[in-house]
């Protein structure tokens, strides 16, 4: 253990059955849609695992697998072992992950009554026994091209799926696949297998009393529900007894009622020990139903959300246990030190940095890119798309030639004119490349509209601080307060200029937006951040001495003393109104909802959150509804006046009063700069909102896509 490196624990060695790691940190099963149709690995997906072996992980659990494919799959894009054919690719992809001293294993699992594609197959849906249908919250607030996606699962007759509750001799079948799966996992050169019995799947099933109804064997007791977990383990091992075997459990079934407990849990991990499981992962399932619910589980966004489940399974077993749940690296230090858990099993993390591992050995934490838990990775599987992951673009397309950062000959002096994310990263990624770089920003502080992002959603903002950490290390040049003209880019003389600008956010023409008690995006940016006088004059005497202070102590720049003090006290009244209902809008309505304030949205189009991610929007919706939030979508605004907003819903006028209204609608590119510099003679390239509004995904992407040919 090197007592010199931050987290020397996390760092250490460790044992799994037969298994030596390198050190604890385990790369989490997550779906990915990077296979082929056909159930065999592709050069994408191969090349995604690998980039994480080579960022250092010690172990990596391969993404949810079939053992009956196409049978008992949940997404069209998933990997087969239900035959030999497919054991080729497989000893191709566990290669690549060894060549990098890191182990691998394979999540076996057969999905049961989440078999999306059995249900569009119009195979049968294998079940312990016939369950009850709940309708979903989440069709509400899905946009019509994600509806299309959906329209497939009601099957080829539209009539949904066709349960089939397992016979004996039918379970006894599935216990074989399940060996049978192992030994094509072994062949393969696979180091371990997890079994899969979390998150709703067939063994979760059975494990569940809320799905479970058998009154044989199978069914009743906890240790008969278990059964069919402990059958599977006690024949792998049986089989094959050389193998490591895993096992992923759920601690708890949020908003399920009847379903496990933290009871049922422990005592279906000491079973599961004593059949011959090596160690234990640590999850939790929730109601599918429940568009909250998937962040509470298994997608937790609490940070830490799950480690009480594995403190209370370190006590009960002597195997190791893995924990897993947005677990931060100081936590999982502290986990480790106190013997709560013994491995951490990341999986958003990784996603966003897979060089994570190598990082910390390298002291380079301040340089590891973060994730900001916006769900764009698993709102792609939802609507049966590949993965992808809003700060690190290269996910997917590792396998791409064009994606690998060359040092180029032909160095140049580039000037970026925009400190945003997208003005930031191309920064990055051209200073990597060997060209000279420097940044000019006219504002005092960098980071664009993310600053703004991250006073509403506190994890935005370590996007900052990362590029930043990044920018300094490459030892690139950032000039703020600096206003790019026509003249001082002449004077400059750069050989390409990269203008990423950001959109202008214009309030659309509403009668009445010019009264005092009305702010648009701009406006409120400069009201909260102290920076705009102009909008700080609308506020009242003593609102503006207590901004004034906070601009001359600088306290207004730091965004997160910011939010700290804006939950003490801010310049936004009690009731407030909010025009505008996409992700600015439902991400200020969180903030403010969380602050206090009583809330309303007004959103003109059908859908709310249309550029938030599907998990993301369900969970901000939800939240705010729980907490009286009304939210009305087809909303046609009238007027503003000082008593509040005139506005049309189903051809009926309706007059809310408010204190404060916010507009926020408006966000549109903006080209002036560019357009300005072409008579220059010098290349352009521009980039990020400017271009075409993206957020931080589409301004992270276009950075990566603009400039690695440069």
């Amino acid at each position: 253990m090197n007592q010199n490196i931050k987290y020397p624990l996390l760092t250490s060695s460790g044992s799994i059955g037969n298994l030596d790691l390198k050190n604890r940190i385990i790369m989490a099963a997550m779906g990915s849609n990077f296979a082929g149709e056909d159930g065999h690995t592709t050069e994408k997906l191969e090349a995604y695992y690998e980039e994480r072996a080579k960022g250092g992980v010690g172990l990596i659990i391969l993404e949810t697998s079939a053992i009956t494919w196409p049978a008992g799959a949940s997404m069209p894009n998933m990997l087969g072992f239900s035959k030999d054919e497919f054991i080729p690719d497989l000893q191709s992809l566990t290669q690549k992950i060894h060549q990098h001293g890191t182990k691998v294993a394979a999540q076996l699992n057969h999905s049961g009554k989440i078999a999306q594609e059995d249900v569009i197959a119009g195979r049968p849906i294998l079940v312990p026994s016939i369950p009850k249908s709940e309708p979903s919250d989440m069709f509400g607030l899905l946009t019509e091209k994600e509806i299309m996606s959906f329209v497939k699962a009601a099957g080829p007759d539209g009539k949904g799926p066709r349960y089939h509750e397992l016979t004996i001799k039918e379970i006894k079948t599935e216990i074989q696949h399940f060996v049978d799966a192992a030994k094509r996992a072994e062949k393969s050169n696979f180091d371990a297998v997890e079994i899969h019995a979390g998150h709703g799947y067939l063994i979760s099933s059975f494990l569940s009393p809320a799905v479970n109804k058998r009154k044989d064997e199978y069914g009743g007791t906890p240790k008969n529900r278990a059964r069919l977990l402990l059958e599977i383990i006690a024949e792998i091992k049986k089989e094959l007894p050389n193998l490591t075997v895993l096992v992923r459990l759920d601690a708890n079934e949020y908003r399920i009622q009847d379903g496990i407990t933290p009871k049922d849990f422990l005592i279906t991990a000491s079973l599961a020990e004593k059949a011959g499981a090596d160690a234990l992962d640590i999850s939790s399932y929730g109601n599918s139903s429940k568009g909250i619910a998937f962040t509470e589980a298994p997608l937790v966004h609490e940070p830490g959300g799950f480690i009480k489940f594995a403190k209370m399974a370190k006590k009960t077993v002597s195997i190791p246990i893995i924990a897993v749940g947005r677990i931060e690296l100081n936590v999982a230090e502290a986990g480790l030190k106190n013997e709560d858990f013994d491995f951490i099993a990341m999986g958003r993390k990784l996603l966003a940095d897979p060089g994570l591992p190598n990082k910390i050995l390298s002291g380079q934490e301040d340089l590891i890119r973060p994730c900001i838990y916006c769900y764009v990775c698993v709102s792609q599987i939802f609507i049966n798309q590949p993965m992808m992951c809003a700060v690190n673009s290269q996910l997917g397309n590792e396998y791409r030639n064009e994606n690998i950062i060359h040092t180029t000959a032909d160095q140049k002096n580039i000037l970026v004119i925009g400190a945003g994310p997208s003005g930031m990263e191309a920064a990055r990624l051209l200073a990597m490349r060997g060209h000279h770089v420097e940044i000019w920003e006219k504002d005092k502080d960098i980071g664009g509209t993310v600053r703004v992002a991250a006073l509403a959603y506190e994890p935005n903002g370590h996007l900052i601080s990362y590029l930043k950490n990044s920018l300094t290390a490459l030892g690139i040049k950032i000039k703020t307060n600096t206003l790019a003209t026509t003249e001082s880019i002449k004077i400059f003389k750069p050989d390409h200029v990269v203008v990423a600008t950001g959109a202008t956010r214009d309030a659309p023409d509403i009668k009445g937006k010019h009264l005092k008690h009305v702010f648009d995006g701009e406006q409120l940016k400069g009201l909260l951040f102290g920076s705009d006088a102009s909008v700080i004059k609308k506020l009242s005497l003593f609102q503006q001495l207590i901004l004034k202070i906070g601009r001359i102590s600088q306290l207004l720049r730091n965004v997160t003393v910011l939010r700290f003090l804006s939950k003490v006290w801010m310049p936004i009244s009690k009731k407030i109104i909010i025009i505008g209902g996409d992700l600015v809008g439902l991400e200020l309505a969180e903030f403010l909802i969380e602050r206090g304030r009583k809330v309303k949205v007004f959103e003109p189009s059908p859908s709310l959150g249309q550029n938030l991610s599907i998990v993301r929007r369900s969970r901000v919706v939800h939240l705010l509804k729980e907490h009286g939030a009304e939210l009305l979508t087809n909303v046609n605004i009238k007027e503003i006046s000082k008593k509040g907003v005139l506005y049309e819903l189903a051809e009926d006028e309706h007059l809310e009063e408010s204190d404060q209204v916010i507009i926020a609608l408006g966000t549109n590119s903006n080209l002036d700069l560019s357009n300005s510099l072409k008579n220059l003679g010098i290349p352009i390239t521009s980039i990020g909102d400017c271009t075409s509004v993206g957020y931080i995904h589409g301004a992270i992407a276009d950075a990566r896509e603009a400039t690695l040919n440069l």
